[in-house]
């Protein structure tokens, strides 16, 4: 009786073939952008102590309430899959003392991340994104430049989105606005979804996203944030515009918008595609600029972004970036059949030659593979082709025949120490 079989755990997935390669070419985007743009790269652990989160998300979010995936070591020391990237690399700045660094301290990540919520296209429990921090500065440059930055990356990877901009203020103006936003509610809690209801003293802003029907209408005429901004953060909000503008990118305020995290403060913005249907949402982020204290560091202004490469990769088109095609591959010619059982492949002089010809051009800079599947000759040269090979050395036991498979197939016999030279010699000459 055979085992049975095993699946992938739901909400998460295998990464095949033609999938990886198209998420280099995402990675490969993000590094050559966020780098040329003086951004480095960071990669924070995997598990972090739960309270990170819990201080830094936010007790009152979806995030810490209900999807984070958290364990006890053996310890006894309570550790969370980490859920986002924000709170990690704010946590890293104020470990490792970069705010002796140079400001702003400019980072960039592409990692996993794990969060229990309903599967569905594009969203997974396990799931990458890219993100960018840019830490110690209050400037709405930083601002401008890191939407920028997102937006470049989307439309080289053949993302079609708009942009939806809005400003939370400072904690002052979220207060005075929250305390509105509350007695509107209560005003109208009838009306209201439970979740909302029950949302309303710790978190109200999160009935904006709410999708139920009633608090939809409800909140057509709840009272705006934006309208509640002193002038300092009006006029940072101003500036971020007009740095956008003056970038020629397209954006629309969106007053409703909110984020489902609570450190955000100042700007917040979301790139959103129609290609992805109701769950539109492909990256965006903000600023949060109190984050950094709440976790034990000095007071440091903060500005980032996380863009979904699932969510990336089922609304764009990265451009195709096919596996290398070898150099030359190495084929020979006195194959057998092992008998029953697998034992028993040759091990004599040509297939000892055809791997030192492996092991030499890879050694000088060749890509090279070899025949590994006891292959007929004719089912070598197909393989040869089918991976594109410029060409196929075939290994015999007094010579070897170079063939040139994009050259019409013209092909010269040689001593088999040769062939590596002559490879290179000929890939010069192109």
């Amino acid at each position: 009786m055979s085992a049975p079989k095993l699946k992938a755990p739901r909400g998460t997935f295998d990464v095949l073939g033609e999938q990886a390669t198209m998420r280099a070419t995402v990675e490969a985007k993000a590094r050559a952008i966020l780098e040329g743009a003086g951004y480095e790269r960071i990669e924070t652990p995997t598990l972090e102590a739960t309270e990170l989160f819990a201080r830094g998300v936010g007790e009152s979010t979806d995030i810490v309430q209900k999807e984070m995936y958290t364990l006890t070591d053996g310890g006894g020391r309570s550790l969370t899959l980490r859920p986002e990237g924000t709170a990690p690399v704010c946590r890293a700045y104020v470990e490792h003392g970069m705010h002796k660094r140079p400001q702003p301290v400019k980072l960039w990540y592409l990692s996993s991340f794990f969060r229990y919520e309903r599967a569905q296209a594009g969203r997974y429990r396990q799931f990458w994104q890219v993100g960018a921090e840019a830490l110690g500065s209050e400037d709405p440059a930083v601002d401008a430049e890191s939407i920028v930055l997102l937006g470049t990356l989307l439309a080289e990877l053949g993302v079609s989105v708009r942009l939806r901009i809005s400003s939370l203020g400072s904690p002052d103006s979220r207060m005075a606005h929250r305390e509105l936003l509350q007695t509107y509610l209560r005003e109208h809690e009838a009306s209201l979804s439970e979740e909302v209801k029950a949302r309303i003293e710790l978190n109200p802003l999160r009935a904006f996203d709410s999708d139920h029907e009633g608090t939809r209408a409800v909140m057509q005429s709840a009272p705006r944030l934006l309208d509640q901004l002193d002038e300092e953060d009006k006029a940072h909000f101003v500036e971020v515009c007009a740095l956008l503008r003056e970038a020629d990118v397209a954006y629309e305020v969106d007053p409703s918008l909110v984020r489902g995290l609570d450190y955000y403060t100042r700007t917040v913005f979301e790139f959103t595609s129609d290609d992805l249907g109701a769950q539109s949402g492909v990256g965006g982020g903000g600023r949060y600029d109190g984050l950094i204290a709440q976790l034990g560091g000095p007071p440091t202004p903060g500005m980032g972004w996380a863009a979904g490469i699932e969510r990336i990769l089922l609304a764009g088109t990265p451009p195709a970036a096919g596996a290398a095609a070898p150099d030359v591959y190495v084929a020979w010619t006195d194959l057998k059949k092992p008998p029953q059982g697998g034992q028993g492949w040759p091990r004599g002089a040509v297939r000892t030659a055809a791997f030192g010809i492996l092991r030499e051009a890879r050694s000088a800079g060749l890509t090279a593979q070899m025949e590994l599947a006891n292959r007929s000759l004719k089912g070598q040269l197909g393989q040869a082709a089918k991976m594109n090979a410029r060409y196929v050395a075939i290994v015999g036991e007094q010579e070897t025949v170079l063939k040139n498979m994009q050259g019409g197939g013209a092909q010269e016999t040689m001593a088999t120490d040769t062939v590596v030279h002559t490879v290179l010699r000929r890939l010069r000459d192109l």
